[in-house]
């Protein structure tokens, strides 16, 4: 007998040392020692056996406290998502196609519905909720997977030149001399954790520009 648990736990021991794009269902079963038609009766695809690993992960991912201002409230659940999917990156690349609310659990859900109800207790109208949504996770996704590629391709920190190919000429003049007065501090500048401190200048954007357009009054913005 094969259980649910017995795959999600080889699946993922799979992706670790391989990464999700090498698993198979036919390697799968080869790693478990069944054939594949016993896995294809517990899912259909590798599509399924990705959302179901995501779906088990995504339910684990705490709850919060929840501040009473609609605004902290969305920060707070943002924060939340990124944390929880940052350990798991590669879940966050899957998860890239629009849609895929709709095959996640109640947990995962709840930090959804957090967000878009901030929005709505924010003043915003409630046909704002699923753009306002999707800008902050396209934010969030896109953070998650720029730094976990970086952590493969580090730059050399220990060379204050390393950039000087995309913006200037070490024997003339600098093409670019803002970048230049950066270059030897790049590495460690952008390695700096700023999500929080951009998500909230994103949230404030989102809500100023949905408030100014219900308003009609240009510039309005959450007090």
């Amino acid at each position: 007998m094969t259980s649910r648990e017995q795959i999600l736990t080889a699946a993922r021991a799979l992706i670790d040392e391989y990464g999700w794009e090498k698993l198979t269902v036919r390697r799968l079963a080869s790693e478990i020692g069944v054939g594949t038609t016993t896995l294809y009766s517990h899912l259909r695809d590798k599509e399924d056996l990705l959302f179901l690993l995501i779906y088990e992960y995504a339910e684990q991912i705490p709850h919060p406290e929840l501040p009473s201002e609609p605004r902290e409230r969305i920060v707070t659940a943002a924060v939340a998502i990124h944390d929880g999917l940052a350990a798991w990156p590669w879940a966050a690349e899957v998860l890239t196609t629009d849609g895929f609310i709709a095959r996640l659990g109640d947990s995962f859900l709840w930090l959804v519905e957090t967000i878009l109800a901030g929005v709505v207790d924010a003043g915003c109208p409630q046909e704002q909720t699923v753009r306002i949504f999707r800008s902050i996770w396209y934010y969030t996704v896109g953070e998650i997977l720029v730094r976990a590629h970086t952590r493969h391709r580090k730059m050399d920190e220990e060379d204050p030149t390393c950039l000087n190919p995309y913006f200037g000429n070490a024997d003339g003049p600098l093409r670019h001399p803002t970048l230049a007065a950066v270059a030897g501090r790049w590495a460690a500048l952008a390695g700096q954790d700023t999500f929080e401190q951009g998500l909230r200048a994103f949230v404030d954007g989102l809500l100023a520009q949905c408030l100014a357009h219900t308003s009609g009054t240009p510039g309005a913005g959450p007090s």
